[in-house]
């Protein structure tokens, strides 16, 4: 149980009645996940779930919202865009959750928007990095995780530190809206950089031998490769790329990759490579609020959780607290109250301050956090902070 002064947001709850329209039989306040505990992408959905299970227990420790505990329902999206769908519909058709947390891939969360709109309530997007998330006019969507744009403007900023520099880039993207929203976004920030774009190549998410991909970025002759897609698929392509030699650096972005995982898995083969991440739990005095990521490590580890699984597991934590946050400037369990709230939320988060702006259509627009993005390198078996 997390007891430390810096879970603000749990600290600052206020008392107030109900909203009698979405107030639950239950005296709890339900909040829906939407996230992949099975299927190909079940380890980073258990992490996330994991993460907000933790801010659940921080928040109702220090009294709840608005009175009342909340309640975290859960349904699996089995790593599918159809199921997430369906697991949305459970939540808010059945369960009658006034606001969902998910879904994890940019795909999965794609076929959740329409219910959105359909069922008008809220989803604050942990992960989902493709830009037509906040862009195609879904004015129910709130995310805190950074755009792939976001992501690669802010890489490029910090492309000066890499010696040798980066003169060449190929690309290897999972076949999907992530990683080619990945790819265009950082064939763009890396260009105007004065970056030369080498080999373009794809998989798909469940494929296992990349030797043709990484054969053909070999004869590019590119310095640098950048990949995206989930960990299980990296830990492949990196001992794969060993096997054959390929001599560039790997530099895996999409924030979702857990180097400890790579280095636990991957062995040697994850050497010298560099990763993007969101949240760094192996140098919380580091971070934009230190005593909040030392004491998340500490409830993570003391849940004896998988540590590989804190990058992953920072988004459910901050992503509860917003939505706790929401609820308690709405003052009410009403969904249209909790997404005007949304707007006005400044929350202290692991990544760092949560707040949203709107991107979209207007009149329609969605809400985009500006999230911290950090650079690290695996050098001997240990993560180093570039």
């Amino acid at each position: 149980m997390l007891r430390s002064k810096s879970y603000t947001i749990a600290a600052a709850l206020a008392l107030a009645a109900p909203s009698a329209a979405w107030a639950q039989a239950q005296n709890d306040i339900l909040i829906g996940v939407d996230e992949p505990l099975t299927g190909d992408v079940a380890a980073s959905g258990n992490y996330v779930t994991d993460g907000a299970r933790i801010a659940e227990a921080a928040i109702n420790a220090h009294g709840g919202v608005l009175g009342r505990k909340i309640r975290l329902v859960i349904e699996d999206n089995k790593s599918n865009p159809r199921d997430a769908a369906t697991a949305a519909q459970r939540l808010i058709v059945r369960d009658h959750v006034p606001v969902l947390m998910g879904a994890w891939g940019s795909t999965f969360t794609l076929s959740v928007m329409p219910m959105l709109i359909e069922n008008s309530v809220p989803m604050v997007v942990e992960t989902s990095s493709s830009p037509k998330i906040t862009t195609s006019g879904n004015p129910w969507v709130f995310r805190i995780a950074p755009t792939s744009e976001m992501e690669a403007k802010s890489f490029a900023a910090k492309i000066s530190q890499f010696n040798p520099p980066i003169r060449k880039a190929d690309f290897l993207a999972v076949n999907n809206d992530f990683g080619l929203g990945s790819i265009n976004a950082f064939k763009t920030a890396l260009s105007a950089a004065g970056v030369q774009i080498g080999a373009i190549q794809t998989m798909s998410p469940d494929a296992t031998d990349m030797s043709a991909q990484l054969a053909t970025i070999k004869k590019s002759g590119g310095d640098t490769l950048f990949l995206t897609t989930e960990v299980e698929q990296i830990i492949l392509v990196l001992k794969q790329a060993a096997e054959q030699r390929l001599g560039q650096r790997v530099i895996t972005d999409g924030g979702s990759s857990s180097p400890d995982q790579l280095i636990a898995q991957a062995g040697a083969a994850a050497n010298g490579n560099y990763f993007t991440v969101f949240f760094a739990p192996w140098f919380p005095e580091k971070a934009p609020y230190p005593d909040l990521a030392k004491a998340f490590v500490q409830a993570w580890t003391g849940q004896k959780y998988p540590v590989p699984g804190m990058t992953e597991g920072y988004r459910g934590y901050d992503g509860i607290s917003t939505i706790a946050a929401a609820i308690t400037a709405a003052g009410k369990v009403d969904p249209d109250a909790i997404r005007q709230a949304l707007w006005k939320v400044k929350v202290k988060g692991l990544n760092g301050d949560i707040s949203f702006v709107p991107q979209g259509p207007k009149g329609k627009e969605s809400g985009q956090n500006e999230a911290n993005v950090y650079i690290v390198k695996i050098v001997d078996g240990k993560v180093t902070l570039q």
